[in-house]
């Protein structure tokens, strides 16, 4: 049976906006009373230095619209951002549309019948035989699942998959309060919007999937929300949330490479999803990892904050551009659940 191996990436996102221009633009009205100079603060360390936003606040303010009028933006924003990004990942492959077998859709930040799948194949001239997947509710862990499903239907069926993950954050904006929330000011200095893709061939040259690996906490379960609210999704994100990953990470990446006679240290590639520095300072202790290991981590979120879904698999396209592309990555993503998921990758050709 072949290996099921990442052949092609493909990535979109929509035009940046510097942090500090959202800041100083919109977020520092948004903000107002006791919340606003808390709020300055944690827009200064989040370690992002550049957004993309669909919807940009600063040209169009969506904090007051109803989820109705968002879910309708949605596929507005959504459509071309992800017909963009598979179309790439299809040309790095060398493949066309009505090759693929299966098309693996994630997306949690909006919602139509029929979705994003249906539309895309139908617009990309994917054969009426392509079977989907939509997979909504996981967040920014949903990828390395995505990525597994579409691994499966490789190696059972020896035909090709594509997976796209596809978010817009910027829909997502909340009315302003006076309140103090800190877990919405995280949100909204942390979040970003991006579209990727990524097609799976059985064997040749790319990285191939070697075992996908997760471990849920299900006592956490309350540290990590997506709720569904008249004024859009409304996201829950407690200060508690590096302190689980610190009690689980670290035996989750062991027992997955264990299994396949390796450690720590004869990684050379790290993808880690950047939820925020306090979460990529813990994988980094917990894991005993040199600083430059988390550096494309690091630099995405710096670049593109943190898109959900789809950031762990912009880091991998950086990893993969690199002058000396790494050997055997490592692919980490945590979301909602708490849940920890792992993929082990081998360069191929």
């Amino acid at each position: 049976m072949s290996v099921p191996v990442i052949a092609g990436l493909g990535t979109a996102q929509p035009p940046s906006a510097r942090q500090d221009e959202l800041w100083e633009g919109f977020f520092s009205r948004h903000f107002t009373g006791a919340t606003r100079s808390l709020a300055e603060r944690i827009f200064a360390h989040s370690g992002v230095t550049t957004r993309q936003a669909a919807v940009n606040p600063l040209l169009e303010d969506v904090s007051d619209w109803p989820t109705e009028r968002r879910m309708r933006r949605y596929l507005v924003e959504a459509l071309p951002l992800g017909k963009e990004a598979v179309g790439r990942a299809l040309t790095a492959a060398g493949l066309d549309a009505g090759d693929i077998g299966l098309f693996v859709v994630c997306s949690c930040t909006g919602y139509a019948t029929p979705g994003l799948d249906i539309l895309l194949a139908r617009d990309l001239g994917m054969a009426p035989g392509t079977q989907r997947m939509f997979v909504g509710h996981m967040g920014c862990y949903a990828a390395l699942p995505g990525l597994g499903a579409a691994s499966d239907f490789v190696a059972a069926r020896g035909r090709p998959a594509l997976l796209l993950c596809a978010e817009l954050t910027s829909l997502h904006i909340q009315p302003s309060t006076a309140r103090v929330d800190t877990q919405q000011i995280v949100s909204h200095a942390l979040f970003s919007d991006a579209a990727v893709a990524a097609v799976l061939l059985p064997g040749g040259p790319g990285y191939a999937m070697r075992e996908v690996t997760s471990v849920t906490d299900t006592s956490t379960a309350d540290h990590m929300t997506w709720d569904v609210t008249d004024a859009g999704f409304r996201m829950g994100l407690s200060p508690k949330v590096p302190q689980v990953l610190s009690r689980h990470v670290r035996g989750l990446v062991d027992d997955l490479l264990a299994r396949h006679g390796t450690t720590i240290d004869e990684l050379d590639g790290w993808a880690v999803h950047p939820g925020g520095p306090r979460i990529l300072n813990v994988v980094e202790r917990e894991l005993g990892l040199p600083p430059q290991a988390l550096a494309a981590s690091r630099a995405t979120l710096d670049e593109h904050g943190n898109c959900s879904s789809p950031t762990v698999l912009l880091i991998l396209d950086r990893l993969q551009r690199a002058p000396v592309p790494p050997e055997r990555i490592l692919m980490l993503a945590f979301g909602p659940g708490l849940t920890l998921y792992a993929v082990l990758l081998d360069r191929q050709g």
